[in-house]
């Protein structure tokens, strides 16, 4: 796998309805022990991560995570941006995330995540 099939795996286990192939999706790509930090939550583990996951689709049934950007990284750290696809075809502001890659294996170590675009500064 390289980096972007790696975060298309991640963003497909983050859209799955079915809970068992969200996990099967995330054990591909998600090292033990990982992290997940966004401005809502902390999960460290997969378990933690997928219940997280579970109680966003419990708010938004149908919705879909979809990368918006190419997968850029350097040094093991790479970001790139997403939004959320609701059912309806909606679609919520774009995010980014920063993702922290295993040197040995291409798998996710750990993912920081930010909502909406950056503010401008102020002049």
């Amino acid at each position: 796998m390289n980096f972007e099939q790696v975060v298309d795996q991640y963003c497909a286990a983050w859209s799955h309805p079915d809970a068992s192939a969200r996990q099967r999706l995330l054990a591909q790509v998600w090292l033990p022990g990982a992290i997940y930090t966004d401005p809502t939550v902390h999960a460290a583990g997969a378990d933690a991560l997928l219940e997280h996951i579970a109680k966003v689709q419990a708010r938004r049934p149908g919705a879909s995570v979809r990368r918006t950007s190419t997968v850029d990284v350097h040094h093991g750290v790479g970001r790139f941006a997403w939004h959320v696809e609701l059912a309806d075809g909606a679609i919520l502001p774009e995010g980014i995330d920063f993702v922290e890659f295993s040197v040995d294996s291409m798998m996710i170590a750990r993912i920081i995540g930010f909502f909406g675009p950056l503010a401008p500064t102020q002049a």
